[in-house]
């Protein structure tokens, strides 16, 4: 039952960060009705930007606190998205405004390659760290309850705690501001919306640039954990079955969503790998996106789309 729990546990501290990336693209195709392909890329550039400029701002301003450091890179990054976000809007979106989906698509993968080969070139190629402090060792919990007790990562437990803060900040905003009225309203349509006087181009560059801050977040937890590199893009393509299981339209179902995949994938390695063969972490959640697919494509939680001739 110990083993069982600490599986259980790891699996949701890894979906509440697949949640978290799984909120870029939600945010994005709410209020823009555009499936955001450029989300991972996104993850990968503001990391690259938080890490590169934790070493670069001591080295101009003579800072020895690490601390101050990394708080003036996370400032400076959260700057860099912003105008990344208003330059996509402005430069690219903006001139696409009620094209067909396909061309929003491909608009989304040229926004992709576009920022891996500028973060390349702006911030280098190699792989880099990031240390935010969250501390590195185990800890073990219930050792009077199961023999051994529950071992847990306490950066994935922080990083969890982390992911979860910032999900129920972006809830508040959502439910509490006017600007997030402002944004449930232009999501749930776009002309009502403009005929009341709620300008769509700046509430697209909010949403692009809440989209940039998660994907700042995102790309810090996993940067701590893994090393910023370009695999990071790849991670966070993970949360297109997190989209898909919980439904485009809907930040609940991302939540959610990323929670099932994240204990399935976790529970499906250790318990049938052995008699599978191994690997099903690398695919379980694709296979089982695929099947939402077939049985109810609009995920749990997205709204049935029904035409009516």
């Amino acid at each position: 039952m110990g083993f069982f729990l600490e599986t259980l546990f790891g699996g949701l501290m890894a979906g509440m960060l697949y949640s978290l990336i799984a909120l870029g693209f939600v945010l994005i195709f709410k209020a823009s009705g555009v499936f955001n392909f450029a989300q991972g890329a996104m993850v990968l550039f503001a990391a690259l930007a938080m890490a590169r400029f934790a070493e670069w701002i001591p080295a101009w301003t003579g800072i020895e606190s690490k601390l101050l450091a990394n708080l003036l890179a996370f400032v400076v990054s959260i700057g860099v998205m912003i105008v990344v976000a208003w330059l996509i809007e402005r430069l690219v979106l903006g001139k696409l405004v009620n094209q067909e989906g396909i061309t929003l698509l491909m608009a989304t993968l040229g926004i992709t390659y576009f920022l891996d080969g500028a973060g390349q070139t702006i911030f280098g190629s190699d792989i880099y760290k990031i240390d935010i402090g969250m501390p590195k060792d185990p800890i073990f919990l219930m050792e009077n309850t199961f023999e051994g007790g529950i071992l847990l990562s306490k950066e994935d437990m922080f990083a969890a705690l982390i992911a979860a803060a910032l999900v129920a900040l972006l809830t508040l905003f959502f439910q509490k501001t006017g600007t997030g009225r402002a944004l449930r309203a232009v999501a749930d349509d776009h002309q009502a919306a403009q005929s009341i006087g709620i300008p769509l181009k700046r509430i697209w560059v909010i949403v692009w640039s809440v989209a940039g801050f998660v994907a700042l977040v995102a790309g810090m937890i996993w940067g701590s954990k893994l090393g910023v590199q370009f695999s990071l893009s790849l991670v966070a393509l993970k949360a297109l079955p997190v989209v898909i299981l919980g439904g485009l339209t809907s930040v609940p179902g991302a939540i959610i969503g990323g929670l099932i995949i994240g204990v399935g994938e976790k529970l499906s390695e250790i318990y049938l790998g052995p008699m599978l063969g191994g690997g099903i972490e690398i695919w379980f959640a694709y296979v089982l996106a695929l099947v939402f697919l077939l049985v109810r494509p609009q995920g749990l939680f997205g709204e049935k789309i029904i035409d009516r001739v």
